[in-house]
């Protein structure tokens, strides 16, 4: 509940400085909503960030279908979360961006995740009045290493 209205509030903050923030700024916020609203289970209004023309996964997948992927994602974990590093924004034409990053994704049904993956991700997205739209999405995982335990 902290982080949702922290969320808001911060939300308002960047609403109320509006023009003032870089393109980058502002895709940052907007993916950080995004991040709040998929935390919280708030699958509606993750999907308000998501533009009608949306395509993802090489063109596989419509605004409906990455709607239900996100409902599903939801579902399956109770605590699902999601860090992005490091995001990387650019500018793509008159009110148009591009932004790249890394996504950690875990879930689970406790405290503890009891799963996690790393995606590599590509944006492309456009400006609707003040708001970021996302127009396309396109994720593949990054294989790390295995990791030897110490423990054993």
């Amino acid at each position: 509940m902290k982080r949702f209205i922290a969320a808001v509030l911060g939300s308002l903050l960047l609403v109320s400085c509006g023009d003032d923030l870089t393109v980058e700024q502002q895709i940052i916020a907007t993916l950080r909503d995004m991040e709040v609203a998929a935390e919280a289970g708030e699958h509606f209004e993750f999907m308000a960030y998501v533009a009608q023309e949306f395509e993802g996964q090489l063109g596989s997948m419509d605004r409906r279908a990455f709607h239900r992927f996100m409902i599903f994602q939801i579902n399956q974990h109770r605590r699902l979360q999601a860090k992005f590093f490091p995001i990387h924004v650019r500018e793509a034409g008159e009110g148009q961006a591009t932004a790249n990053f890394n996504l950690l994704v875990t879930g689970g049904g406790g405290l503890l995740p009891e799963s996690g993956r790393v995606f590599a991700v590509e944006t492309d997205w456009y400006r609707d009045g003040g708001d970021w739209q996302l127009t396309r999405a396109d994720w593949e995982p990054v294989y790390l290493p295995d990791i030897p335990n110490v423990i054993d």
